[in-house]
């Protein structure tokens, strides 16, 4: 099977983008580089034709990206506290930082969602923690 082609909401379709530019930027491996490349390549081509990407949304795009690099370093980092078995204040600290860091995620999503007038409409479910 090639592909399978799904709506999605421009928020999800640019968060899907930066984070492979994201991996085409820190991905080592020459094989999954060209792998995500691939699909970046694709993925921008879909964005490009749909969306005509002013001010407004590159500052979004930006922000998103902002927040996905920092999501990939909390990831890293609490895999290095896994791996050495390091399940201190800092552990706690960083598991919590995922979903508060993912909320800010969400949001901006949502910011675009709305800017661009989605007919999709994300909606999380989770209890507020605050």
């Amino acid at each position: 099977m090639n592909q399978i082609l799904i709506p999605i909401s421009p928020g999800e379709l640019l968060d899907k983008i930066t984070i492979l530019e994201i991996k085409t930027e820190r991905i080592q491996s020459a094989e999954k580089k060209a792998n995500v490349a691939n699909e970046l390549s694709m993925l921008n081509k879909v964005w490009s034709d749909a969306v005509a990407e002013d001010e407004k949304i590159t500052s979004l795009r930006e922000q998103l990206k902002s927040i996905n690099e920092s999501l990939w370093d909390i990831e890293d980092d609490i895999r290095d506290e896994e791996r050495a078995r390091r399940f201190s204040e800092r552990f706690i600290e960083l598991a919590r930082s995922v979903y508060v860091t993912n909320d800010q995620r969400a949001n901006i999503k949502k910011l675009i969602n709305q800017y661009l007038k989605s007919d999709i409409v994300e909606e999380k479910s989770y209890q507020d923690y605050a």
